[in-house]
This record gives structure tokens, C-alpha cells and sequence, in this order.
């Protein structure tokens, strides 16, 4: 059960704390919500407690898994095929994973295919959507701000010569 300033992440939205539980009624019918409070641009969302096991809700990864997420930023990016639409689909369901790991190698390519050939502006949401994951995720795991993560990890990324 989770609990008042407990810190998760939520596939395709990133890490938060739950910072309450409010009930809300919908469409006539009353229900309780996590309220999850994310730490980039003061975003709230609210979670029904009694689908949270059908959400992919999961812990905020430990400081010692940062190092993997650094491994596969530096990875040579993996072959883009087929149209942008493509592989716009493929990068979506592999972000809706929740994987830390899944959301960096997108956001890792995405750069690096970027750099070849810029990529289109459905691509480029997704981009931006995958970094904001990480980052709100490593924020909770190294205790840094986002604005250390973001450096750090636009770092990692412009070292990437695989392009």
C-alpha cells in the first residue's frame, strides 16, 4: 500500500511523490486518488488507488543502477529502420515499459539519429518526453537537482560519438 511521501515513478510521466490522497467524484461515482507531485514544471497527477497495481507504478531506482543508465547513454545507438513512423511507435511502447533503461536507449538514439538526419517533430516530443523521464527519475536517485541531471546527462550525450 502506498503512502503519503512515498517517491515512484509512473510509465510515461516520470518520478513523483505522492504529497496526498484526495477523493474526487467522477461522472457521479466517488473515488480516492494519489496525488503525485512531480518535480519538473509543477506538474500534479492523480493516480485512482484502486487501479494502482494496473498502472505500472514502481520504485525509483536505487543510486547504484544510475551507473547502467550511464552505460547505456554512452552505448552506440542501435540501427534506426523503417519510416519515422515506425519507429516512432516502436520508441512509444518501448517508453511505456516504465524500464529507466528502455526510456534512456530512446532517448539515446533519438540524439544520436538527430545528429545523422533530424528527426521529426512527433520524434522530437518523444525526445523531450524521454529526458524529462530520466531526469525526474535520477533527481530521486542521486539526490541532485534537475538542473545537475540535465547536465549531466547532455554530457553524456554530447560525448557520444557514435553518429
Amino acid at each position: 500500500m502506498l503512502q503519503v511521501g512515498d517517491t515512484v515513478v509512473y510509465p510515461m510521466h516520470g518520478a513523483g511523490v505522492i504529497s496526498g490522497i484526495e477523493d474526487c467524484e467522477v461522472l457521479g461515482e466517488g473515488k480516492s486518488y494519489y496525488v503525485l507531485q512531480m518535480p519538473l514544471g509543477n506538474m500534479k497527477v492523480m493516480i485512482p488507488t484502486d487501479n494502482v497495481d494496473n498502472m505500472g507504478l514502481r520504485d525509483v531506482i536505487p543510486e547504484t543502477q544510475v551507473e547502467e543508465v550511464k552505460d547505456i547513454l554512452q552505448m552506440a545507438p542501435e540501427r534506426a529502420t523503417g519510416s519515422w513512423n515506425k519507429r516512432f511507435h516502436a520508441n512509444l511502447e518501448r517508453m511505456k515499459s516504465g524500464d529507466i533503461c528502455d526510456v534512456a536507449a530512446v532517448a539515446r538514439n533519438l540524439v544520436l539519429q538527430d545528429r545523422l538526419r533530424k528527426i521529426s517533430s512527433g520524434e522530437r516530443r518523444l525526445l523531450d518526453l524521454a529526458r524529462q523521464i530520466i531526469v525526474s527519475e535520477l533527481v530521486y536517485a542521486c539526490s541532485k537537482s534537475p538542473e545537475e541531471v540535465k547536465s549531466w546527462m547532455d554530457g553524456i550525450l554530447a560525448e557520444n560519438d557514435f553518429a
